[in-house]
């Protein structure tokens, strides 16, 4: 007996390259799933690694070949996980422990002891009942997910298929470890198709390549015992894997663009859409009144004693003062209307129809009222006003760069009353007299 398998030394090192640029792309832009995906990868590199020393006598090439068993399913089991929109929650740390678990206990079952009936009956046992019993648990907790009965239909089904098939005659064993391996990737599929319902390249390579990945071990038993005499190179069978690892390194870059699409187009403090997103919606919002003739509304909003608060308390506490009237502005506004952070203390409002000029006004108005409570921020209260200027297609204006400036002209007219009024405020004070010397 050889005591390295090389063989296998190509596969293993197109996985660790494929895992070395999933790793790069991954870290461009890291989130938790790419962080699992990349643990997935390095246990799919390990499975590889350790068939190496899979063929070596005694107890080295029983500990390889457990290893790499244990590792394929490893991988798929973080894959699985990585899709599970509830992962924070502590009912899924418990299944996630679980199928680790019952698959490790199973796997190193099935590799030692593959006739020890009892110890197997027990582990499969153990895959239909514990998964089913985290589902228990969790639904007397009021928590209920479909991917949580997909999880336990998938390996209840696993559990009679192993009672059945494990020791029924010398390929009893073989039987049951595809199956354990086809169940894992094939919950891969159906939780990648859940998380990833859009029609990308990224979604269906990743999709179809976990479905063809499961498939393996469904095909290649079958054509073992009906065509034994058909021949299929190693290589065949590993390709899923790397239609897979295609596929996730394009779920990431697509993930990355969508994300720079949103950073290019929305304000970075408060989420709101910034100026170039607004320019585009008030052109639409415009050109969808004119073809319905009806009327479009805009508002531009400055802070009024903005810069005092900057002064006297910070700009960390003006950050957070921006950030609560976004969300004050967003609170007000219809679905329908857009809310933009245009500047640095202005913002601006789409209003689309049903809308009038009065209506504008009051939307207005309520918004002003809204800004002139107190607002406690990082320690402090604070306390802003608003100069808003109206504008209303199609009388004021006829393209939306002239509506913005009729607008603007309105808030800047609105300002200069407040100012003369505080002005005013401020003359008719009793004025401190000075102590005589």
């Amino acid at each position: 007996m050889h005591l390295v398998n090389w063989s296998t030394l190509p596969d293993l090192a197109a996985v660790a390259l494929l895992t070395c640029a999933f790793g790069s792309v991954a870290r461009r832009g890291h989130t938790p799933v790419s962080g699992l995906w990349l643990t997935g990868w390095v246990m799919i590199a390990l499975h590889f690694a350790a068939l190496i020393l899979a063929s070596a006598p005694g107890i080295l090439g029983v500990t390889a070949t457990v290893i790499a068993y244990q590792a394929l399913a490893w991988g798929g089991v973080l894959f699985v996980w990585s899709c599970v929109p509830y992962r924070r929650r502590t009912s899924s740390r418990w299944m996630l422990g679980v199928l680790l678990g019952t698959n490790t206990l199973y796997i190193s079952l099935i590799t030692v002891a593959p006739n020890a009936a009892f110890p197997l009956t027990l582990a499969a046992i153990l895959y239909g009942a514990c998964p089913l019993l985290v589902m228990l648990l969790s639904i007397r907790k009021g928590f209920n997910h479909p991917l949580r009965w997909v999880t336990v239909v998938l390996y209840a089904a696993l559990a009679a298929f192993l009672l059945i098939f494990q020791l029924r005659g010398p390929s009893g064993s073989d039987l049951a470890f595809n199956a354990v391996i086809f169940t894992v990737y094939f919950a891969c599929c159906i939780h990648f198709w859940y998380a990833f319902r859009r029609a990308t390249s990224g979604a269906m390579i990743t999709i179809a390549g976990f479905l063809a990945w499961s498939a393996v071990f469904v095909v290649a038993p079958l054509m073992a015992a009906w065509w034994p005499a058909l021949h299929v190179e190693s290589e065949v069978w590993n390709l899923p894997k790397y239609v897979v690892a295609v596929g996730m390194i394009l779920l990431l870059l697509e993930d990355q663009i969508e994300h720079n699409k949103y950073l290019a187009l929305h304000d970075e403090l408060t989420g709101l859409p910034n100026r170039r997103l607004f320019q585009d919606r008030l052109s639409s919002a415009i050109e969808r009144a004119r073809r319905s003739g009806s009327r479009a509304g805009l508002l531009l909003i400055d802070l009024d004693h903005f810069k005092q608060v900057n002064d006297t308390v910070g700009h960390h506490v003006g950050d957070l003062l921006l950030q609560r009237v976004g969300q004050i502005f967003l609170g007000r506004a219809r679905r329908s209307d857009t809310v933009a952070r245009t500047g640095g203390d202005e913002f601006s409002v789409i209003l689309e129809e049903p809308i009038s000029r009065a209506d504008a006004a009051r939307v207005g108005q309520a918004l002003a009222e809204l800004l002139a409570h107190p607002h406690e921020l990082g320690g402090h209260t604070v306390r802003v006003g608003a100069s808003i200027g109206v504008a209303i297609f199609p009388e004021d204006a006829s393209d939306p760069e002239s509506l913005r400036i009729v607008a603007d002209l309105n808030m800047y007219a609105e300002k200069k009353v407040s100012r003369s009024r505080d002005s005013v405020l401020h003359a008719a004070l009793p004025q401190e007299q000075s102590a005589p010397q």
